[in-house]
């Protein structure tokens, strides 16, 4: 199993918007994740969690600071070469799902093993069964996800996440969409990947008890790390 550092940044600083409008979203943000180690970020609306996971998720550049992913520098790499490494690193739950409503559930879940082109299709097909079986969807990994429900479609978005086996996964809101059994089976799942993959899991989160779950919950403010408390501490989810 995998472990040491998976993920650190340091001093990420990040503004959107031109001139007058001109917003300080994150404001040094540092944070460090090891191996088999699930983190939560909390704090109100407006804080920066997202540009933060964005950053990270090498979706968007930061203004200052840096990225780096298995002890190499990955925020300033050209933007073809981010993409491979995002493609191959990185797990990326969003908080609306994007599947490709005319592909089937398992072909959405191959679309992150076609990019990286590492397994022939049958070793698609199979991984892709694999992953949705876990996420309780085996029996319908050939319908449509346009006709799967919203907690369906997110649960795809999960597998789908999981496919290239990443170093760590970064996810907004992963069981905002999900009927309480669904939510605990999904952070349960994400929960035993992380364990015995070695990987590590930051996600944003507004359920106080998937927070209460983690191993370490950052509090956000004004975007900045106001508290990073273990587990068992209480956390305000705003």
């Amino acid at each position: 199993m995998p472990s040491g550092t998976a993920l650190v940044c340091s001093g990420i600083e990040r503004y959107l918007g031109e001139d007058e409008e001109r917003v300080h979203a994150l404001r040094g943000v540092s944070l460090t994740l090891e191996a088999g180690t699930v983190h939560a970020v909390v704090g109100p609306s407006g804080c920066g969690k997202s540009t933060l996971l964005y950053i990270l998720g090498l979706l968007d550049h930061p203004d200052r600071g840096q990225v780096t992913i298995d002890s190499e520098v990955v925020s300033d790499l050209p933007d073809e070469v981010l993409s491979r490494k995002r493609n191959e690193l990185l797990g990326f739950i969003f908080q609306f799902h994007f599947l490709l409503e005319d592909f089937t559930a398992q072909e959405n879940v191959m679309i992150p093993m076609r990019r990286l082109a590492r397994l022939t299709e049958s070793e698609m097909r199979a991984r892709a069964a694999e992953l949705l079986e876990a996420v309780g969807l085996g029996s319908k990994m050939a319908r449509p996800s346009r006709h799967l429900s919203g907690g369906e479609q997110q649960r795809v978005a999960i597998a789908r996440a999981l496919a290239n086996d990443p170093r760590v996964i970064l996810a907004d809101e992963p069981t905002g969409n999900l009927d309480t059994k669904n939510s605990t089976r999904a952070f349960d799942l994400l929960q035993e990947v992380v364990v015995r993959g070695g990987k590590a899991l930051l996600l944003v989160t507004h359920n106080p008890g998937i927070a209460s779950a983690c191993d370490w919950i950052h509090e956000m403010q004004d975007g900045r790390i106001v508290s990073t408390h273990p587990r068992g501490r209480v956390a305000v989810v705003s």
